[in-house]
């Protein structure tokens, strides 16, 4: 069965979460028979066909990006055009209202699956306008998925737009890699890697890592900053990183270590050596946080916010960590304290992270979980 995922941005261009999940569902899927391929614009698509372990990425160019909204010209409609052509199923990926005008063609008259990454948060007015074309879209779909049962249940466009039959949870989840981590470092040596580099202490420091962006709640890590007793790293980069920077230098905060952009590698190594890991997003932008559930698959404690999202279906408050309200730097400070301060707690913690990763967040799962959908919608698709 051939699948062709259609999305704004994907790899080799700078990474991201959503390319990651992107990933995650062609790796897994490929297990079960799916061939993926990606349909994506790039402000730079030379090469345009790449491949990838993955998938087969064809590109055309960006022309824009208004509001994080890449738009293409008449060759993106003729990529499309192609490639949908070949396709057994579409796999469109939202929010992207450049792929609403790609499904208007008639070569989109075939199975469709949209995954429902988000709600669109920030921009207000695009949305207003957006709205006519995307209740069409959601409509035209065969299904529409949802990454927890949580954002079915918030999200006002799920449950007033798109009919209930059509809604499906199916959890974002990415291939366990833990082990080859351990082997990695047992090779290459723990004095050779970033904790050594940054002085960490092994098993006594938290961290928060992802692409620095505003809905991601660190100003309030940084606030806690003073009332936690440990070293806080910061790995990634972003739009924020200036902004952070500064709120640490004007609140003389001197246990917060910004790691900058990190490796794969360094990655790992800094996720299997924390403590425990935070996500402190106050807005519904952080739709699920793919991140926490790379800090289950290492068996780490996590502490994230309360927004009706994802971020509470992985994290479960005292099952795999602590949920606490956004935006609280005292809560977020307690909640840390509390897991830093009891070793049993946290490691209990910890494994029951690892377990709920292995029935729910694993590659396999996923995969297993979108091949099923997949066969189904062609089924009653063709039957219609």
């Amino acid at each position: 069965m051939k699948v062709l995922h259609v999305y704004r941005t994907y790899f080799p261009d700078p990474p991201g979460g959503l390319q990651e999940a992107i990933r995650q569902i062609c790796l897994g899927t490929r297990k079960f028979g799916v061939e993926p391929s990606v349909m994506t614009l790039s402000p730079q698509p030379i090469p345009g066909d790449v491949r990838l372990p993955e998938a087969r990425v064809w590109r055309e160019r960006s022309w824009l990006a208004p509001a994080s909204c890449d738009l293409g010209g008449i060759s993106a409609f003729r990529l499309f055009a192609k490639r949908a052509a070949e396709a057994d199923v579409l796999h469109f990926h939202f929010p992207w209202p450049f792929a609403d005008l790609l499904n208007i063609l008639d070569v989109a008259r075939r199975p469709k699956v949209m995954t429902y990454h988000s709600d669109i948060v920030r921009q207000r007015t695009l949305s207003v306008l957006y709205g006519p074309l995307m209740r069409r879209t959601l409509n035209s779909m065969d299904a529409v998925v949802a990454t927890s049962p949580a954002y079915i249940r918030t999200s006002s466009v799920l449950r007033s737009i798109v009919p209930s039959d059509k809604v499906k949870a199916i959890p974002l989840g990415i291939r366990d890699y833990v082990t080859e981590c351990s082997a990695e470092q047992s090779a290459r040596g723990i004095t050779e890697g970033i904790l050594h580099r940054l002085n960490l202490p092994a098993g006594r420091f938290v961290l928060a890592l992802g692409v620095l962006r505003y809905y991601k709640g660190l100003h309030t890590l940084i606030e806690a900053a003073s009332q936690i007793d440990c070293p806080i790293v910061i790995a990634g980069s972003g739009p924020e990183e200036g902004a952070l920077k500064a709120l640490t230098h004007s609140r003389q905060v001197s246990n917060v270590i910004f790691a900058g952009q990190v490796s794969e590698e360094e990655k790992r190594d800094l996720l299997a050596g924390c403590a425990l890991f935070a996500l402190p997003s106050q807005v519904r932008s952080e739709a699920f946080g793919m991140v926490l559930v790379e800090a289950s698959m290492f068996g780490k404690p996590m502490v994230c916010c309360e927004i009706g999202t994802g971020t509470s279906f992985v994290n479960v408050n005292g099952e795999t960590g602590l949920v606490v309200p956004p935006e609280s730097s005292g809560d977020l400070a307690s909640a840390i304290n509390k897991l830093i301060g009891d070793d049993d707690l946290a490691k209990k913690m910890g494994l029951a992270a690892r377990a709920r990763y292995e029935s729910l967040f694993s590659g396999e799962a996923q995969g297993r979980a979108y091949s099923a959908l997949y066969k189904e919608v062609c089924e009653r698709h063709n039957a219609g």
